[in-house]
């Protein structure tokens, strides 16, 4: 039965309300994370708490447990002008801004005339999610052994 630190493979289908896949490791290697490190949503994480290998279960996320509600302050204008010409820029589209150390991926949520509506929140965020899960494997991480060397 899966626990926290454990090392759990499995695969999933993440499905909106409205049935819309939105990923899926299907045709893909299983996903692999360690239980309770951080490293997924925190309802997929608990989604996992005690299943057993072989096991299938249907999982639904809250919106406070996945990606959490959309902040409006992540919603901005942005002048056109700043925007080169030769980045297209389509509704929906994503772009890639830039703040000094990484890129932040946003979405176009209106074009005018002189400025770009845009989006930086999660495109997941505010929506519950749904995932049919299938453990594939479990390593026990408490059994793992990590070496130091010193550095000198």
């Amino acid at each position: 039965m899966v626990k926290v630190g454990d090392i759990v493979s499995l695969h999933y289908k993440g499905t909106l309300n409205d049935g819309t896949i939105f990923d899926s490791s299907e045709g893909r290697e299983p996903l692999e994370f360690e239980v309770g490190s951080g490293m997924v949503i925190k309802g997929f994480d608990d989604g996992v708490m005690g299943m057993a290998i072989g096991e299938k279960k249907d999982i639904h996320i809250g919106v406070e447990e996945a990606y959490g509600p959309a902040n409006e302050e992540m919603i901005f204008k942005f002048d056109k002008a700043g925007i080169p010409g030769d980045v297209p820029l389509e509704l929906g589209g994503t772009l890639n801004m830039h703040d000094g150390q990484q890129a932040i991926p946003v979405v176009i949520r209106e074009i005018a005339d002189d400025y770009v509506l845009m989006d930086a929140n999660h495109p997941l965020a505010g929506q519950e999610l749904n995932f049919a899960l299938e453990l594939v494997s479990i390593k026990d991480g408490s059994n793992l052994e990590v070496e130091f060397e010193d550095i000198k």
